[in-house]
């Protein structure tokens, strides 16, 4: 995969820095991408001193400025992009037990914001760069929480979640991938959506049960599928069947 490069946004920490060292331990060019330009290069370097091939990336996926800068900056410098994980992403709810009837227009906008908008602007923004490639990956992290059969199952561990920004914001980008991986399905071009299952990071005081590191090996498995490989999946952990991996209900 030597020459290959590589866009993970939100990738100065958690799973996001995780899968930009694992795509560059397979031979790619790293960009890694942040809107904080402090941690974004502290990453770069920590991923520098363990070998990779990592440059920061300026990107703030919710300012339409910042995603066209950075467009520009990847087709100056590379010319082509072969893989773009859109990693960014928050978790917001309102009140104490974050039913629906609690939630705010506010925090849905802002949840919003970033993990559908911003993936849409970042993704609408590279795509020319990504069709120059010869086969291009294109990989958004989402989440079980979005697959609307999961969590509507009484079985399912996370039926008991009544929280409306983080899971609707996942329902509207698995629909996001569909559409995308529909328009490009006769270009080289693969489109999936990943579930790194419950890991622990800041996104939840670190009370997952599967690490950074295992969350990372789903989104790089669909950045480095074969040609024969899927498109318009939520592909990832499967925890209710004992922790495999496999194809989630949208």
């Amino acid at each position: 995969m030597t020459n290959m490069i590589a866009l993970v946004t939100g990738a100065n920490k958690g799973i996001g820095f995780e899968t930009a060292r694992q795509l560059a331990a397979r031979g790619m060019t790293v960009l890694v991408g942040a809107r904080d330009a402090e941690r974004g290069r502290a990453a770069e370097r920590r991923l520098r001193d363990g070998g990779a091939q990592a440059r920061f990336l300026s990107l703030d996926v919710t300012d339409e400025e910042s995603v066209a800068t950075a467009a520009k900056l990847v087709d100056e410098e590379y010319g082509k992009l072969d893989v773009l994980v859109n990693n960014a992403g928050i978790v917001l709810s309102d009140g104490e037990r974050a039913l629906p009837s609690e939630t705010t227009l506010a925090t849905l906008r802002r949840v919003f914001e970033t993990n559908v908008f911003g993936v849409v602007a970042v993704t609408n923004a590279l795509l020319p760069l990504l069709l120059r490639a010869p086969a291009a990956r294109i990989v958004n992290v989402s989440s079980e929480v979005g697959s609307i059969g999961t969590i509507t199952d009484p079985e399912s561990f996370i039926w008991r979640l009544t929280s409306v920004p983080y899971p609707t914001s996942k329902a509207a980008l698995n629909m996001v991938t569909a559409m995308y991986a529909k328009e490009l399905r006769d270009t080289p071009v693969k489109v999936n959506a990943a579930n790194p299952g419950y890991c622990a990071t800041d996104f939840n005081g670190h009370t997952g049960f599967r690490s950074p590191e295992q969350g990372a090996e789903v989104s790089v498995h669909l950045a480095t599928l074969p040609a024969d490989g899927p498109s318009g999946q939520l592909w990832g952990h499967l925890a209710d069947s004992g922790g495999g991996y496999g194809v989630l209900p949208w």
